[in-house]
C-alpha cells in the first residue's frame, strides 16, 4: 500500500470518521437518551418512555420550577420535576402547594392526584437547614404521581445537590411529543 492510496482513503472516509466525532461529541457533552423506569411520573411520562435530556442547559441557565430534570440519587438515577427552588420554603396543606407561604397552583397535575400534607421540616431537618429553608444550590424534587414516587419527601432520598442533577428532559422520544 503506498501513500496515495492511504491519503484516498482517508479523503474518502474522512466526512464519517467526522460526522461520528461529531455524534460522540454530542451525546458525551450535549445531549443523552434516557429511559424512564417506573410510573413515579406518570401521567406526563411513563415506565419505558425515552427522553431527551439536555445536558448542557443548566450551564447556560437557571434550573427552574416545574423543569423536568434527570438526576443521580444513592446510585440511581431519576426523573423527577423541580418543586422547590434554593431559599425557598415548601410546604403541601390540603391538596395546595405553599411556597413561602403563598398558595402555587401545580398546573401539570390531575385533578384527581393526591399529594399528602407535609410541612418543610419534614423534609429537611433544622440541622441540615437552620434558616428553614432550601439551602443554596438544593433543590426539592418530586414525582408527578404523587402516592407513588420516591423523592424529596422521603428522608432517604431528600433534598438534592445542583450537581447531581445531570439535565433537563426536553423531548419525549417514544412514544413521540412534547414534554409538558
Amino acid at each position: 500500500m503506498d501513500l496515495r492510496e492511504i491519503t484516498e482513503f482517508f479523503r474518502d472516509f474522512m466526512w464519517y470518521i467526522i460526522v461520528i466525532i461529531v455524534i460522540v461529541f454530542i451525546f458525551t457533552f450535549v445531549v443523552s437518551i434516557q429511559t424512564v423506569a417506573g410510573n413515579s411520573m406518570f401521567p406526563t411520562l411513563e415506565d419505558g418512555n425515552m427522553v431527551l435530556v439536555s445536558k448542557i442547559s443548566y450551564r447556560l441557565a437557571n434550573i427552574k420550577r416545574n423543569d423536568i430534570v434527570v438526576l443521580k440519587n444513592n446510585g440511581k438515577t431519576f426523573v423527577k420535576r423541580v418543586i422547590g427552588l434554593p431559599g425557598e420554603k415548601i410546604e403541601y396543606m390540603d391538596g395546595y402547594l405553599y411556597i413561602d407561604g403563598e398558595s402555587f397552583k401545580e398546573t401539570f397535575l390531575n385533578s384527581d392526584v393526591v399529594t399528602y400534607n407535609f410541612m418543610f421540616i419534614d423534609v429537611c431537618s433544622l440541622e441540615d437547614c437552620p434558616d428553614g429553608k432550601i439551602p443554596n444550590n438544593m433543590y426539592l424534587v418530586m414525582g408527578d404521581n404523587r402516592p407513588e414516587s420516591s423523592d424529596s419527601r422521603d428522608k432517604s432520598f431528600g433534598l438534592v445537590d445542583k450537581s447531581d442533577i445531570k439535565g433537563k428532559v426536553f423531548f419525549k422520544l417514544w412514544p413521540f411529543g412534547k414534554v409538558n
